[in-house]
C-alpha cells in the first residue's frame, strides 16, 4: 500500500488485492471497492496533508453518499491504482471521484464517487460546518479546472 500525489491531477492510492478481499470465485466484490475508496480518502488526508477524519477544531467528515460502478473483474494479486480527484468544493461539502485502474495495462476497472460533509458539534446533534481552510487548500490541489474553492481566496 502506497500513496502518491500528483498535484493538479489526482491523488493515487496503490494497492495489491489480497486473497481475503475476494469472494469464493476469487473476485473482489462491491463492498471491497467501498473500502478502497475510504482508504484512499484517509491516505490523502494523512499522508499528503497531515489531516484526519476528525479535526483538532472539532470538525468531522461525514460521508453522505457513495457509489461505485464496476466495469471489469478484479482478482487477488491484481495491482490497482485508486485515483482520487475533487469534482466539486462547496462551503460545507465536497465531491470526490475515484477511478480504479489495473496497473497492468492501465485498464479502468471501476469508477466511484463520494459526497462528503464537514460537520461539528456533539455526535448526537452534528451541524454543518465550513470546510477548514487547510482542507480546502488540500482539496483545491486535486480539483477539476482552476476555479476558486467555495468563493474563498486560498
Amino acid at each position: 500500500m502506497t500513496a502518491t500525489t500528483d498535484p493538479g491531477n489526482h491523488f493515487a492510492y496503490r494497492h495489491t488485492v489480497a486473497f481475503a478481499e475476494t469472494d469464493l470465485c476469487g473476485t473482489a466484490d462491491y463492498v471491497t471497492y467501498m473500502n478502497w475508496q475510504g482508504r484512499c480518502r484517509r491516505e490523502f488526508l494523512r499522508e499528503a496533508h497531515g489531516l484526519a477524519e476528525e479535526g483538532a477544531d472539532g470538525t468531522r467528515l461525514f460521508t453522505l453518499q457513495v457509489d461505485c460502478e464496476l466495469l471489469e473483474v478484479v482478482k487477488a494479486l491484481d495491482q490497482l491504482s485508486i485515483r482520487m480527484r475533487v469534482a466539486d468544493i462547496g462551503h460545507t461539502e465536497f465531491d470526490l471521484v475515484f477511478e480504479y485502474v489495473k496497473e497492468d495495462g492501465e485498464v479502468l476497472v471501476a469508477r466511484g464517487r463520494q459526497r462528503v460533509a464537514v460537520m461539528s458539534g456533539p455526535p448526537t446533534a452534528p451541524v454543518p460546518a465550513l470546510i477548514p481552510d487547510v482542507l480546502a487548500r488540500a482539496l483545491a490541489l486535486y480539483a477539476a479546472g482552476s476555479r476558486p474553492s467555495a468563493g474563498r481566496q486560498i
